[in-house]
């Protein structure tokens, strides 16, 4: 048996979003012919109360293309020490969009309206770049799948609106924020400029991304995705995957939630033990007393074909998903209760 919990990232589609995958209606996408991916669109519109969307290859294309159409190079952008945007994304702000990125450290990936407030630039200070984005992750992947509190969200908002600046979401893994709050998606379009949301984690897509935001935005946006390579042809296939998800795979996330926080509190017993941080939705943080407990602890899991992930700087992650199933959880549970190194 393989228990693979390095990413959600690593599912595979199941038979019946194949089946539904096979007997989609598809069409040019570059040519906007493509119906069903016109029909995810429209739904993610509808979805979150905003005017269009548009469906990418990848999340990180779709944050890099919401940067593009929400700022002018010089400019600023302003977001967590530990999000995407920054750390997984290439540099593509500062290559793609010449911005650069003033840096929070915020709490778990989450960043607060005060100490948004104490680094915006003022406009009419020529020394200092433009701030004109602010970028939020939502669930943050550094931060251990931590989820905002709304209230605070809608106070940077109410920020944002007073000092001219945009507002982006990463919801790569909003499904799962909204899985565990009370929030609807259209309370995150009434807020954002721009969403971001991912397919291929949670959901268990294989592929597939959309951003979503005003019509003259997404005009805007389909003329970026075309300059970085994005346009698809036949992608009604993979929009077929996601819409399926939207319908089954979105009220499922609990249980991923449910057994992350299971293994973590198994892990909260082991006498190596040195941290975990909270857990949220899907996402284990954990460091162990030493590096090299750390190694024989990871290896040890490998000889039993368990994968986890390093982060690097003694952080372990293990994330929960679509394929991890209650046979491999009762396996992975009572083999952690009999580790002792």
């Amino acid at each position: 048996m393989e228990i693979n919990l390095t990413s959600d990232t690593i599912t595979r589609p199941s038979k019946e979003m194949l089946d539904a995958m096979r007997k989609a209606s598809v069409g040019d996408d570059v040519f906007k012919q493509d119906p069903t991916v016109n029909l995810l669109e429209k739904e993610l519109s509808r979805l979150f109360g905003k005017e269009s969307s548009l469906f990418f290859p990848s999340g990180t294309m779709a944050n890099q293309t919401a940067i593009k159409i929400n700022t002018e190079p010089g400019d600023q952008l302003i977001c967590d020490s530990n999000s995407h945007v920054y750390n997984y994304e290439a540099g593509g702000a500062s290559f793609n969009s010449g911005v650069s990125c003033r840096l929070i450290f915020g709490d778990q990936g989450r960043i607060f309206s005060h100490q948004i407030k104490e680094v915006i630039n003022p406009q009419d200070f020529y020394h200092s770049p433009k701030s004109k984005l602010i970028c939020l992750e939502n669930t943050s992947n550094r931060g251990g799948g931590a989820f905002y509190d709304f209230k605070e969200i809608i106070k940077i908002k109410e920020l944002a609106i007073k000092n001219d600046l945009k507002l982006h979401l990463d919801g790569a893994r909003l499904w799962n924020a909204l899985e565990e709050t009370t929030e609807k998606p259209k309370d995150y379009g009434d807020i954002f400029d721009t969403i971001s949301v991912c397919f291929s984690k949670g959901l268990g897509c294989p592929v597939g991304s959309a951003l979503i935001g005003n019509k003259e935005d997404m005009e805007k946006a389909l003329r970026i995705r075309k300059v970085f390579g994005g346009g698809m042809r036949q992608s009604g296939y993979l929009a077929a995957a996601a819409l399926f998800a939207l319908e089954k795979n979105r009220s499922r996330l609990k249980k991923d939630h449910m057994r992350a926080k299971e293994i973590a509190s198994a892990l909260n017993k082991l006498s190596f033990m040195k941290s975990i941080e909270p857990v949220s939705t899907n996402i284990i943080i954990f460091s162990l007393i030493s590096e090299k407990t750390e190694t024989k602890f990871v290896n040890l899991l490998k000889e039993k074909n368990i994968h986890i992930i390093s982060l690097g700087k003694g952080k372990l992650r293990i994330v929960t998903h679509h394929d991890y199933t209650e046979k491999h959880h009762e396996y992975f549970l009572n083999f952690i209760k009999k580790i002792n190194l």
